[in-house]
């Protein structure tokens, strides 16, 4: 496709003098117009002051500095532990026993047991928290065996059972089993198959 048709598909040449471009002038643009195939094509070369300011060259390479991003440039606050995201392991949370006291006398965020407001809620958390601490959460439901933590916790008054394990008859009878007939490899392994 030529240049004209371009300029055409663009709305028409555009002259050279309205060009961003070096061009030759005088006796020498005369004769590169009498001598090109296309004398409103620019050679290209695009004009310093337009295109390069500040030009290559202009700044002193010892005033330059290198823009640094927080955290990835921080080298102390960076650690490559926490960067690796291909060995991102699953944190553990843990839940001792005087989380658990606490959250049975007092609730949580979600779903309180009592109202806290103010100081007097602060003192009823650290409360809960230093007797769960020190006494244990065994002594807080022996403690409050009739009161609100035996509804959260024990299920018809007795403590909560493995799965799979019924309350009414007490065996392990909820997953049961049974052995396949036909065996899925050669007799002279032990090995059995179930269903």
């Amino acid at each position: 496709m030529s240049s004209q048709a371009v300029a055409k598909a663009a709305g028409g040449v555009v002259s050279i003098a309205k060009k961003h471009t070096v061009q030759s002038t005088g006796v020498w643009e005369a004769l590169r117009r009498v001598f090109a195939l296309d004398p409103e094509r620019s050679n290209g070369v695009p004009l310093n002051p337009t295109f390069r300011l500040p030009a290559p060259g202009a700044n002193d390479p010892l005033e330059y500095d290198d823009p640094v991003t927080l955290p990835a440039g921080d080298i102390a606050g960076n650690p490559y532990w926490k960067r690796d995201t291909r060995r991102a392991y699953p944190r553990l949370s843990v839940v001792n026993q005087a989380d658990v006291v606490s959250l049975l006398t007092v609730g949580s965020e979600a779903q309180p047991k009592v109202e806290l407001i103010g100081e007097a809620g602060e003192k009823q958390l650290v409360a809960a928290k230093q007797d769960g601490q020190t006494n244990g959460l065994s002594k807080f439901l022996a403690k409050s065996s009739a009161g609100v933590a035996t509804k959260d916790v024990f299920i018809g008054g007795l403590p909560p059972t493995p799965s799979g394990q019924s309350l009414s008859s007490g065996k392990w009878d909820v997953h049961k089993y049974k052995l396949v007939n036909e065996a899925s490899y050669p007799e002279e392994y032990p090995a059995r198959s179930f269903q």
